[in-house]
């Protein structure tokens, strides 16, 4: 065999491996990014508007905020186990870290209301501000923040006493919230497109950043680990924040009408589910945050939790019917809900 034909098998040789490596490195994201699909719908039953809902992935169980009360379901079985009772008008649930308590923001009582997860029993309940909506859990401190709606500001408090701790001042009207695990507190501020920083550890407002077009942020997704705010907002944006300088890096193409955000860190995608009825899935990895999938949920399905250990987001809404004539009082009524037919959609590969 000449040196010429040895070169040449060589040659094809390394080639082949490389179209081989680049197959398998084609089938790598692709299996990363296989397309999701509504795996099933639970009828929870019950009347009234929801608001946002919360994954605890280790006990199996979703947190949903339903009215004057809070639902507990199986997320094995899709089944209600019980409902955290007697409150006026829920928005959200914080999990402690412990795996102990919960903590409810009773927007309606101007209140955080605590239960025992074991035995859906409330144990305590303690004013906060004017209209409490998101809550949130921040590790470092052990401390419990809830967003005061009306009142503009937030009520922290210690989860060993369960007492007041801080009343902090906001630029505005608060929305969901964040936390890097560290000590730092992110929140929409509606009213004035940005966001705000907070020191857990100080208890101080530390930094407001102006969210370049993205108008009316709501739901709010953290990427600790790629230090990435993802705040969802009106004409069909997401924004793509770093969250060590509040530089505006993208925007990213989703649904309308959106208010939750979602984060997975195994995959690197950034969700926004959108009340016209689509789950936008948008690819963090990539250059320009393309969106992967735009798939269709059901009008109303504007909220969503993402749970980690299953990899399977939740989405709430119900079956509507006509909306009530607009009048001075109530320029636009919402559509009145179908009795009974509040359901959650579980969403997965």
């Amino acid at each position: 065999m000449s040196m010429q034909h040895t070169l040449r098998l060589v040659a094809r040789s390394f080639a082949a491996a490389a179209l081989l490596f680049g197959l398998v490195a084609a089938v790598r994201p692709l299996a990363a990014q296989q397309p999701y699909k509504v795996l099933d719908h639970w009828k929870i039953g019950g009347d009234g508007f929801w608001d946002d809902l919360t994954a605890d992935g280790k006990a199996h169980r979703l947190y949903l905020t339903h009215g004057p009360r809070v639902d507990a379901v199986d997320t094995q079985t899709g089944k209600l186990i019980g409902s955290v009772t007697g409150l006026h008008g829920t928005h959200g649930v914080a999990l402690d870290t412990a795996g102990k308590f919960g903590y409810i923001s009773d927007g309606g009582a101007n209140a955080v209301v605590v239960f025992d997860r074991a035995t859906l029993a409330t144990v305590a309940t303690i004013p906060a501000g004017t209209g409490p909506d998101a809550i949130i859990f921040e590790p470092a401190t052990q401390t419990v923040w809830a967003f005061n709606g009306r009142s503009k500001d937030v009520t922290v408090i210690s989860a060993a006493t369960n007492t007041v701790v801080a009343t902090i001042p906001l630029p505005g009207r608060p929305e969901f919230a964040a936390v890097d695990g560290k000590g730092t507190v992110f929140d929409n501020i509606e009213d004035k497109n940005e966001i705000a920083r907070l020191d857990a550890h100080t208890l101080k407002l530390t930094a407001e950043w102006p969210i370049t077009g993205c108008d009316g942020p709501s739901g709010l997704a953290i990427d600790v680990a790629g230090s990435r705010l993802f705040p969802v907002c009106g004409g069909k944006k997401m924004g793509v924040l770093d969250s060590n300088t509040g530089k505006v890096l993208a925007t990213a193409e989703i649904g309308n009408g959106p208010d939750g955000a979602g984060w997975d860190a195994a995959h690197k995608l950034a969700f926004a589910s959108c009340g016209e009825g689509v789950l936008s899935v948008i690819d963090a990895s990539a250059p320009g945050y393309p969106t992967l999938q735009s798939l269709p949920t059901q009008r109303g399905a504007r909220t969503m939790t993402f749970d980690a250990a299953s990899g399977r987001l939740y989405l709430p809404t119900a079956e509507f019917g006509p909306a009530a004539a607009p009048t001075a009082d109530n320029p636009r009524p919402r559509p009145a809900i179908v009795p009974g037919s509040f359901t959650i959609l579980v969403i997965g590969r």
